[in-house]
């Protein structure tokens, strides 16, 4: 592999470190996949041709989606290696950045980090795919744990774009920096948020799926109604326009006066808009109206601006196959 295009090495041989994989050999890397768990030479013989036939399945697909030729699958698919866990330092020779996809269980993961970070130079960087575990609570573990940080990948990993980057107290800005390169440059768009639970996708959709959740059991309508409301609305109108910038765009008074209203009617504080709504209003930060909410408007063409992403529900509805012409009365 050129300098570009490091080998990547995946801890762990299942679901996680398998998406991985194939996000990695699509973009042109190496993979390494290394079994963590000590097993028979017929048990690794059978969880390697799972986990290949995995991934040849998975190459199938997106090239059935229109994202490769067939004839190049199998080249693809050549870059990816399965090692068994005693070979694990051979695995990881060569490797640029390793990442750890073990089950989430905090000495499981202390104990495959230790042994991982002792195989490679201080320079490697090692990287936590953990959804749950703070990056502090297991970085103690790492050989020179300014290298370590947690990259948390959502499912298919092969395919959702997003990764969220969570550094530790102790990672140097450049390995996050690096990480963040490497990431955008096999098609990834990643984000750096704090090292705290949930990080931002999972706190935010915990929230939400409790909620359906409550909604189906205290009778407000059935689940697939629920669904309809969350992939036609919800889902619609924040695939063009994030949480923050939809705030802005009906004004964070709407959703004060709303959240205030939902606490008292439904009798629960989970309503209760946070202190940033209530200071923005007294800054005058109510959103694109008065050029600053969450984010900054100043100087842009608001106009032009809604403009475009009016633009962009138009053409989510043309993929739902729900723009429909005007009805016409021609005498």
């Amino acid at each position: 592999m050129t300098a570009s295009r490091p080998t990547i090495a995946c801890l762990g041989a299942g679901r996680m470190g398998r998406g991985i994989a194939v996000a990695f050999a699509y973009a042109g890397h190496a993979v390494t996949m290394i079994d963590v768990k000590a097993r028979s030479a017929e048990q690794f013989a059978t969880l390697e041709a799972t986990a290949l036939d995995e991934v040849r399945k998975t190459m199938a697909s997106l090239a059935r989606f229109g994202l490769l030729a067939e004839k190049d699958a199998e080249a693809i698919i050549a870059r990816v290696a399965i090692v068994p866990a005693q070979d694990m330092a051979v695995g990881l020779a060569g490797a640029g950045i390793v990442f750890e996809g073990v089950p989430e269980v905090v000495d499981l993961k202390r104990e495959v980090l230790a042994a991982a970070s002792k195989c490679v130079e201080p320079d490697v960087i090692i990287a936590s795919t953990t959804s749950t575990i703070l990056v502090d609570d297991i970085s103690g573990a790492v050989e020179h744990p300014l290298r370590f940080l947690n990259v948390h990948w959502l499912n298919p990993a092969y395919l959702i774009p997003l990764v969220e980057i969570s550094p530790g107290a102790a990672t140097d800005p450049a390995v996050t920096a690096r990480v963040r390169a490497l990431l955008e440059g096999i098609g990834k768009v990643p984000i750096v948020c704090a090292a705290t639970p949930g990080f931002i996708v999972p706190r935010i959709q915990a929230l939400a799926m409790n909620e359906a959740a409550r909604m189906v059991e205290e009778g407000v309508a059935s689940a697939e109604d629920i669904d309809k409301a969350i992939r036609y609305g919800f889902g619609f109108r924040y695939a063009v326009m994030g949480l923050l910038e939809f705030i802005d765009w009906g004004g964070g008074d709407i959703l004060y006066y709303a959240s205030r209203y939902l606490e008292g009617a439904l009798g629960s504080d989970r309503y209760r808009a946070p202190d940033v709504i209530s200071r923005n209003m007294h800054d005058g930060r109510i959103g694109m109206r008065t050029g600053a909410g969450f984010l900054d408007y100043s100087g842009l063409d608001v106009d032009a601006y809604r403009e475009q992403r009016l633009a962009a529900l138009v053409d989510l509805l043309r993929h739902f196959g729900l723009a429909r012409p005007p009805v016409l009365d021609r005498d």
